[in-house]
């Protein structure tokens, strides 16, 4: 039986036991027999936590029967004559078993930790494993001061505190915690007697010393003893290491170079690999490249691996020779091929598939694409400007790269940073280069509408270097700081709004611009790419047979999304789908399944996506005084708007509310005008214009303006000053001057299919507007009956319900001029 040394951690852990276990109360019974463990080596001291091994199997079943029933053990030596397993020490250490049992490596163990002092009395059992009764002696603090004990009490702790700090391996900080805690006298001394390197005999005597006045004597004697005994080891070391330290330090620098020459030739053989693939890579680059990249190879084998600079010139090295100087891809220009792609990505836009056909002709024609291609898609959200340039891609053969602009304001996010900075990188545009592989790739430019600036420089205008046929064969990124060739990129750039991309950028690009799409449109998007791809996503394709109705999808098409695009539309379908599923597996009453079949129906639509959210607000039947439709352009399609005019008794005051912008303004002052200067002939009495007149466009938290809705607002100021009522089932846009005329408009197209949506019957325009009625579809055209005009005096008899009289009083006027003339 063994006691386990300790190593600097389990002394912790033992530390951290020992406090804990010194606060339980465990009580011993003097005349219970108790087994017998003989230690090899020191005894254990009252107060002190042993781990101990036992290799006899019948005293770890003794052990055992002793954890059944006391858990205690009475621990001893054997005497130094001792001839047989009985000859032991009469005095030892009665010890609780604070934990027990066998390791990994079969070998069983205790935690012993000792209790009091105990003599042999007799033996209970003479034959192994030994049983005895015992007395037990157990330390007490002295009921009466003893100056004398105190002040040896505080020697000896002084001193151990002395003697542990020169130790090499000193005992945690909560071993001195749980010490100062301790006030008998006795204890504490059999504490630190259990971490002193005591000789066998010499702890057997300190243990069998019941006078606790004489045991911290002998223990103060016993560290000064050790003290000195230290110092002089310290001396010896000393010696020791003065002689051997020269030649271990020899020995061990010697080591080390070797290591350290082994690691640098392996890093050199390394270096001159990397340099080698980079000599051999930068042959295929253009001679003025290849001049710079071999001039910072030469640098880079130069320079140690440690150094800052090693890095730099490396990493640009690698993002040079990444960038494709000469690779490229064979175009495809076959026409009908580029055809067939463009039909199968997208429905209708004909006019823009039509113009990227005559594009890829030139091409064809030439044998190349012409130097300089620049497209830019201009359209409201959604209408597949960023799917468009991918299949221009797929059609060419080309790679395809997409770099988004939105948000960007730093120059450097285009032109990249200098290389001396830290973290610098190249911009977008090398980067977008290097992804594509290729020197000829179709690179979208998305958003260049949401580009902004601020003190860090502009990068609309770092792209017009890149977007410049002339310049872009010879673009230097800050970063790269050698020229590469962007004049074989097709570069297409996309935007919502023309009017927010910078003039230079506009005069560099070929504008193509992509209307919303018509309900008609959405339908058969709906039918041929969006229903199947969401009856796949959501796990019906093939499991049923799922037919949505025509009207339903127009349904939902008109009272479920507002937009000019179709994301919106796609993400409804998949919502409707979702819930088709659902009332499929739970067997809800909205879905008739039928043999597999499942058919949605208009009906039922609110009833799985919930009630419409977009109604037809606005009432295009019937006539009002001093209320007209107009129509307006939005980004998100057309819309129809109503202008209403209200005179009011007080001061002739004019009244703007709407959010109504400064040229909208400005085109009420107009209308304004032009009725008072032609009041007689439009059958308005002066004393009208006394009245305070209030102008409104409701939905008053949407900003409005432009000039389109003059002739709107000037038929209400007319209908309101005269009180005829205005057909409501017209609608009209344009911009009017003081005498009457009647100016051109934008966003026709959009404005048109709002009237078609909202039910309108007729349409008035400005007559320049003519040629942009055929971008409108045939099937709006046929339920539409158009006016387009000239002058307000044109719109009045389309208008007012009562045109007649008004007809008859502008004869009537023009007759009598013409007498008055020939009088004179």
């Amino acid at each position: 039986m063994d006691q386990k040394d300790f190593d600097e951690e389990s002394q912790s852990d033992i530390s951290n036991s020992l406090a804990q276990l010194s606060g339980i109360d465990i009580k011993f019974k003097e005349d219970v027999p108790i087994p017998v463990i003989t230690l090899v080596g020191n005894p254990i001291f009252p107060g002190a936590l042993s781990p101990v091994s036992l290799t006899d199997e019948e005293v770890i079943a003794a052990v055992e029967r002793a954890l059944t029933s006391h858990r205690f053990v009475f621990a001893t030596i054997l005497k130094e004559d001792a001839k047989t397993p009985k000859d032991v020490e009469p005095f030892g250490t009665i010890c609780f078993i604070a934990r027990s049992g066998r390791g990994p490596d079969g070998i069983y163990r205790v935690l012993l930790f000792g209790q009091m002092r105990a003599k042999i009395m007799d033996f209970v059992r003479e034959l192994p494993p030994f049983l005895v009764r015992v007395k037990a002696f157990e330390d007490k603090k002295p009921v009466i001061f003893d100056p004398e004990l105190e002040a040896l009490t505080r020697e000896l702790f002084s001193m151990f505190i002395d003697y542990i700090s020169i130790l090499p391996i000193k005992p945690p900080p909560e071993f001195i915690a749980f010490m100062r805690t301790i006030d008998v006298p006795g204890k504490l001394a059999d504490i630190i007697a259990s971490n002193l390197p005591l000789r066998t005999s010499e702890a057997q005597e300190i243990l069998e010393i019941l006078d606790q006045k004489e045991r911290v004597r002998k223990l103060i004697s016993v560290l000064i003893r050790e003290k000195e005994v230290m110092k002089v080891r310290a001396e010896i070391s000393k010696r020791i290491g003065e002689k051997i330290e020269k030649a271990q330090k020899v020995r061990l620098l010697q080591e080390e170079m070797e290591e350290l020459r082994k690691e640098i030739e392996k890093l050199e053989g390394q270096k001159k690999d990397d340099i080698q693939d980079f000599k051999e890579r930068a042959e295929k680059l253009p001679e003025q490249v290849k001049k710079e990249v071999m001039k910072q190879i030469d640098r880079l084998s130069s320079i140690p691996h440690e150094s800052p600079e090693y890095i730099v010139i490396r990493n640009w090295i690698e993002e040079v020779l990444a960038l494709p100087w000469v690779e490229e891809t064979q175009d495809n220009l076959d026409i009908n091929r580029a055809k067939n792609i463009l039909d199968e990505d997208h429905w209708n836009l004909e006019d823009v598939k039509e113009r990227i056909l005559e594009f890829l002709s030139v091409a064809s024609l030439k044998g190349e694409i012409p130097k300089g291609a620049i497209l830019c898609l201009i359209g409201p959200p959604g209408v597949g400007k960023t799917s468009l340039g991918r299949s221009i891609a797929r059609s060419l053969g080309r790679k395809f790269v997409r770099v988004s602009l939105g948000g960007v304001r730093d120059e450097a996010e285009i032109r990249g940073h200098r290389r001396t900075y830290i973290g610098s990188m190249p911009g977008r545009i090398i980067t977008g280069m290097k992804q594509a592989g290729s020197k000829n790739p179709v690179f979208m430019l998305d958003e260049i509408d949401k580009l902004s600036f601020d003190f860090r420089g502009d990068p609309a205008a770092a792209l017009l270097e890149v977007l410049d046929p002339e310049q872009n064969n010879s673009f230097v990124d800050h970063y790269i700081s050698v020229p590469f060739d962007l004049s074989k990129v097709f570069f297409i750039a996309t935007a919502n709004v023309l009017e927010n991309i910078p003039d230079p950028l506009v005069d560099r690009m070929e504008v193509i611009f992509i209307p919303g799409y018509t309900d008609f449109d959405k339908l058969n998007i709906a039918k041929k790419y969006f229903i199947p791809k969401a009856l796949e996503n959501t796990g019906l394709q093939g499991k049923y047979q799922v037919e949505l109705r025509d009207e339903a999808i127009l349904k939902i098409v008109r009272e479920y999304t507002y937009e000019s695009g179709v994301r919106e539309l796609s993400r409804k379908l998949e919502s409707l789908f979702r819930k088709v599923g659902k009332s499929i597996l739970v067997g809800e009453s909205n879905i008739q399944l039928s043999n597999g079949k499942i058919e949605i129906k208009e009906e039922i639509i609110p009833k799985l996506l919930g009630p419409p959210v977009f109604l037809k607000t606005e009432d295009v039947s019937g006539a009002s005084v001093g209320v007209a439709t107009g129509l307006a352009w939005t980004p998100n399609g057309g819309d129809i708007i109503k202008i209403e005019v209200a005179l009011i008794p007080g001061k002739p005051e004019i009244h703007l509310t709407g959010s109504l912008g400064s040229v909208m303004k400005e085109s009420a002052e107009a209308g304004i005008t032009y009725a008072r200067v032609n009041s007689k002939s439009l059958g308005i009495d002066q004393k009208k214009f006394k009245y305070g007149i209030h102008i409104h466009v409701p939905e008053g938290a949407v900003q409005k303006d432009g000039p389109s809705a003059g002739v709107t607002i000037c038929v209400s100021l007319v209908s309101a000053l005269s009180g005829r009522p205005v057909r409501q089932d017209v609608c009209m846009t344009g911009e009017i001057t003081l005498r009457g005329k009647i100016l051109p408009v934008g966003g026709i197209r959009e404005k048109v299919l709002a009237a078609y949506r909202f039910g309108a019957k007729e349409v008035i325009l400005p007559y320049e507007n003519i040629r942009d009625l055929e971008k409108v579809p045939k099937e709006v055209k046929e339920k539409i009956k158009f006016h387009f005009v000239k002058h307000l005096d044109e719109v009045w008899d389309k208008v007012f319900v009562d045109s007649a009289i008004l007809k008859q009083n502008n004869s009537s006027n023009k007759k009598h001029k013409r007498e008055n003339s020939r009088r004179k």
